[in-house]
Order: C-alpha cells, then structure tokens, then sequence
C-alpha cells in the first residue's frame, strides 16, 4: 500500500517537484514533464519519452546524457496529455527534429500523436516510434497491438545513443525501430498495487498464486499458476521468450542478447539476484552471450510485486548503442563527457491566456457553462471510487481518478476564464484544455476532444439556441469517434454517446425545450450505459481481459450517464 501523501489527486506533481529538487544537476522542470538541465548541442535529436507517473525510474528518472532528452509525465498511470508532450517536445528540441517514443496503450497513443501532429505544424519535424515489447499481450500476428514494457529501456537507451553519435531524425527512428523489433519482453505478478489514497489494490491476486502475463499498470495477468520457485520462473521466462525469436534469427545458438530483469516495485534486489542466477545459466546453455546485463528496477508499477525478463537481440550497431555511457538520475553505464548545465535565463516564460472578445450574451452562455461544468466536478467528485471500482474490473482502476483531476481542472479553468470575460467558446476551449492535460489518459483526450468541438460550435457571441446545442454535440461525437476510433458496441463511452447525440436531436428536432430534450437524451445514455454490463470490450486495455468485464457496466459510459444527467438537473435549475 502507498503510505505516504497529501492530496492524492496532488501525488505526481509533488512527486516531480520532489524528483526535479533531488536532481537539478541533471534534469529541470517544465510545463508537462521534465528535460535535461545539461546543455545538448545544436542539431541534436532529441528523445522525448512517455507515460504515466507510477512507473520510476521510467520515465523522468532515464532523461539525461546518453538517454532521452525529455519526459513527459502524467499522472499516476494516466498518459501524459498532448500539451504536456508538445511543452516537453519544444523544450527538449535542439533543432535536429523530435523522436517521440513510449509504450503502446490507447491513451498515449492518442496523445503523442496529437501532439507530433502539432509538433510536425510547428515547424519542428517530430517522428514515432511505439514500444511494443510485450509478448503476452498479443499474439506474434497481431504485434503491432502488444504494449510496452520493460522494453522502454532497450528502446529509448538505442534511439539515444545514436542521437548522441549525430544520427539523422531518420536514422535514429531506423535504429529504435530496429530495436523495437529485437526486444521480447514476459512479466508476472503476485500482488496488486495500490494507488495513493485507494483503499484497496487496483487488482489481488489469490494467496499462493502468480499472475503471468502482467502489464505496467495493474492490468491483470492473461493466466494464473502457483507461485513457482526461483529457478522455475527463470525458467518460465526464458522459455517464453526463446519460443518467439526476432525476423531473420532462426535459433539463439550464437547470438548476443541485452538482458533486463526488472522488479516491478516490490520484489527485492536479492531475490532478483536469485533468479538471475539461473537466468543467466538457461542463458548460456541455449548458446547466447549476455552482454551488459542489468538487474533492478526501471519500469516498475508502483508497489506492485512482480518482475520481467526482457531480451534485447542485438547487432553490432545496437551492442555499441546498448554498452554506450549514460548518466541519468536512475541509470548510469560507463563514463559520460564533462557536460555544461544550462543558464536558468534560458529558460521560456510561459505565455500568459488571452482572451478573446466576447458579447454579453455569449458571455451569460459561458456563466451557464461554467456552473454546468461545476456540476460534472460534484457528481465525479461524489462517485470517483465507484468509476474506479468498475473500470478494475477489466482495466487499470484510474478511470474514477482521472476523471476527478480532468473535471476538478476544467471547473478551475472555466471559474478563471468566466472572471476574466470569456465567452462560451473560450471558455470551454479553456476547459477542454484543462481536462485534456490534468486527467491525461484516454478519457481525458476524448473529453478534452468533447467541450472543444460543443464550444466551437457555440462560438463567442450570441446565445446558443437548443439546434446549436445540438451541432454541437453531434460534432463533439464525430470527434470523439474519429480520435479514439471506437464504434457502438465496442464497449466504450461511444456506447452512450450515439444514442445520446440521437435522442438530443430528435427531441430538439421536434421542438422540445433544451431542458426536455436534454433529459430525454440523458435517459436514453443512462440506458445505453447500463446495456455495455451485456457487451465484450474490443478495444483499450481491457480488451485482453474482455471476458472479466462481462456483467459490469464499462466506465466511461457509465460515467457519461452520470455526467449528462448533472448537467440535466442544471438545465432545469436555470429554466425554472
């Protein structure tokens, strides 16, 4: 369990605060994550790498000489949002161009690509490329759906290692793809973990049993064994691993391999140590030689009890990048060059908000928001354990708290912009933005995606009628079902969001006051979410799990029911 913090919705920023103090020689803070505080020099690549919080040393602990250039970090297991990437992207950035690289999951995938979309029109060229290590999570057909995992490293410390040689952006995103390719990584679990201010670990695992297959953040394990002996998990991931070899590696008789046995939080160094010690003989009696192998922790998850195995396959090119110097906060090899810390005046100042004009009206339509957003911010706030509760279930249990950090900023945002004359659009862009990069995470992208798209079609002056609402809404759908890609009858948030655009339509179509169509259309979501407890998810991260999640309700569409029903009730306050 996490005994220590404050405010759990508080956790991660204290936590880098608190990072960023211990290792100002190495790193320095910006908005969304944390670059190196050493001076890089001009036309360099520039690594900048990913995820939630929850995982240290990944992946604020692995920025400096030799690794990646910048972090960007969410909160605790939640993807980084699109504006935290694209500050730590422009920060990081030397002028040789950008590779973004983080592990494969909906939510970062959805944000880092948003943000090398806006990195790309900027004027700063910014490539991909998504780690993809993890053999129990998809099939070798399917590797491109396979999430990352302790393969992070081999990933990001190759990419690296040919930026600091002087690769081009093309050939540093020709190396980490490689590299990609050649990491094979299998992890197990005997405990949950526990996030602060949970009461409960997000998963259990029964005594005297072993989850096998374990993600990074608290996904449940694909299978279930006893708790083996030492030897017989080194067994166990040996055995995994060497039964799906790299393309164009036709047996392990010969070849050389980086090795990573990672604790996942709470297993201790010695008993890595004991099942190294038979790791590294299974290793040797296939025929491979290990080269620079490390044994500790590097993604971890939390206070999760569990370990990894990872097998970097390498060539002559990645053996120089894997045994290449570093010197990062949690990760050193070798001996790095004398390097300058940057002056603090080169720093960039945050822009201040402008706000844009406005006319009355639209300026009373942006109070109405403003309270209306208040009351997403009560009713997540009232059921944030129980969002949490059912999205464990089949996922990783941060729905509830990913959803309480997204409102509570968006309700901040909208009171601040209300104050300073906003009008409906801006305000709700300013909301969305909030959302997007407090909650980070899937839902956070979708709802940052949501307000922005009602919001332009509200617009900044004149008062909304219900067929603007409406456009509004209809467009907010199209985007959400563009971004994330989900269908009706995937099992997400969609599934309430289409017939909720549907129903709101008709009604208004019909001339129904916004207040009554509104309703109508919160009832037919409310239905619709209860309908998902029926259906097998298809995509995110439940989706491995798919057969766990049948007889519960999915997350976000339950939560969208809440959500619409709240601004109903404010509806009918503000008509009566």
């Amino acid at each position: 369990m996490t005994r220590l913090f404050n405010d759990p919705t508080e956790f991660a920023d204290e936590m880098i605060d608190g990072f960023v103090a211990a290792n100002a020689d190495k790193v320095r803070r910006v908005a969304g994550g944390v670059v190196r505080s050493t001076r890089t020099p001009d036309g360099t690549v520039a690594l900048v790498i990913g995820g939630g919080s929850g995982h240290y040393p990944a992946f604020g602990g692995i920025v400096g000489q030799g690794l990646a250039h910048g972090a960007a970090m969410g909160n605790l297991f939640a993807s980084p949002s699109a504006q935290q990437v694209e500050s730590v992207a422009t920060a990081a950035n030397r002028g040789g161009g950008v590779l973004l690289s983080y592990g494969n999951y909906a939510g970062d995938v959805l944000h880092f690509t948003q943000a090398e979309q806006k990195l790309n029109a900027a004027g700063i060229p910014t490539r991909t490329v998504v780690v993809t290590d993890d053999i129990s999570s998809a099939p070798v057909s399917e590797k491109h759906k396979r999430r990352g995992i302790a393969g992070d490293v081999t990933v990001f410390k190759a990419a690296a290692a040919a930026a600091e040689e002087g690769y081009s952006l093309d050939e540093v995103v020709r190396v980490a793809a490689l590299a990609n390719e050649r990491t094979r990584s299998v992890g197990v679990a005997f405990s949950g973990c526990t996030l602060p201010g949970a009461d409960a670990p997000l998963f259990s695992v029964p005594e005297g049993r072993m989850a096998v297959g374990m993600g990074i953040h608290g996904e449940p394990g694909i299978d279930e064994t006893d708790v083996p002996t030492a030897d017989e998990l080194a067994t166990l991931f040996v055995d995994a691993l060497l039964a799906e070899l790299p393309d164009g590696i036709h047996s392990p008789e010969g070849h050389r391999v980086g090795v990573i046995l990672n604790g996942l939080g709470s297993v201790k160094y010695e008993e890595l140590f004991v099942v190294y010690r038979h790791v590294a003989a299974l290793l040797d009696r296939a025929g491979l030689e290990v080269v620079d192998p490390e044994v500790g922790e590097l993604v971890t998850s939390f206070d999760m009890a569990g370990a990894s195995l990872t097998l970097f396959w390498l060539d002559d090119e990645l053996e120089r990048f894997w045994r290449a110097p570093a010197d990062t906060p949690a990760y050193r090899k070798g001996s790095v060059g004398a390097v300058q810390q940057l002056d603090p005046s080169e720093v960039m100042a945050a822009e201040a908000v402008v706000i844009p004009e406005a006319d009355d009206a639209s300026k009373r339509a942006a109070g109405f928001v403003a309270r209306a957003i208040e009351a997403i911010e009560r009713v997540v706030d009232d059921n944030a354990d129980e969002l949490g509760r059912i999205d464990a279930v089949a996922g990783d249990g941060d729905h509830g708290i990913g959803m309480q950090r997204g409102a509570r900023a968006a309700s901040a945002a909208a009171s601040e912009a209300l104050a300073l004359g906003a009008g409906a659009k801006t305000l709700l862009e300013l909301a969305a933005s909030a959302w997007a990069n407090k909650a980070g995470g899937t839902s956070g992208a979708l709802w940052g995606v949501a307000l922005s798209a009602v919001g332009e079609a509200l617009g900044d002056e004149g008062s909304p009628s219900a067929a603007t609402v409406s456009t509004g809404v209809a467009a907010a759908v199209d985007g959400i079902m563009s971004f994330g890609k989900a269908e009706v009858g995937d099992k997400t948030m969609v599934d309430a969001l289409v017939p909720f655009r549907d129903t709101l339509a008709r009604e208004v179509d019909g001339n129904a006051t916004l207040a009554d169509a509104w309703r109508s259309a919160a009832d037919a979501a409310t239905a619709a979410a209860a309908a998902t407890a029926d259906l097998l998810p298809r995509m995110g991260r439940a989706r491995p799990h798919a057969e766990k999640s049948l007889g519960t309700v999915d997350a976000g569409a339950y939560s969208f029911g809440l959500i619409v029903h709240a601004i109903a009730d404010t509806l009918v306050d503000e008509t009566a």
